[in-house]
């Protein structure tokens, strides 16, 4: 499949894929499992408490690759990702009740011979928590 919008070509400003993710304190702990990433600020309040963090954080790189899993369905195939990158810019917290939701909005920033540069745009609320996401993907 050759990813392309309803116009059939890849064009700057399209936006491609975007989705809402729910996460909960199990999918810190399903995540924490699987990465081996056990920091306990990432499951217990106390501790985030303590070092000074507004409460229990999602791993950054869940988020990062929750965010980067937003294109796969546009893309038929992860195989068609060549680089990505992000700076992590603020926390999401996810609250023990509540969750926390994110936003991620996948929009065509560039386009070369046979590649594209998608920016992502990731929120929790009104903030902006990875800043530069940026995914090349190859669109021939």
């Amino acid at each position: 499949m050759t990813p392309s919008t309803s116009s059939g070509t890849v064009v700057v400003g399209d936006i491609v894929a975007e989705r809402s993710i729910h996460l909960t304190r199990e999918s810190l702990v399903r995540y924490a499992g699987a990465s081996g990433d056990f920091n306990p600020i990432h499951f217990r309040d106390d501790v985030a408490a303590r070092v000074g963090l507004p409460g229990v954080l999602a791993h950054g790189m869940l988020t990062m690759g929750l965010a980067v899993e937003t294109l796969v369905p546009w893309l038929g195939d992860s195989g068609r990702i060549l680089e990505y990158g992000v700076r992590f810019t603020r926390p999401v917290v996810v609250d023990a009740e509540d969750g926390a939701d994110l936003t991620v909005v996948a929009k065509v920033g560039a386009v070369e011979e046979g590649a594209a540069r998608i920016d992502l745009t990731v929120t929790f609320g009104e903030t902006t928590v990875l800043g530069k996401a940026q995914v090349r993907v190859r669109v021939d």
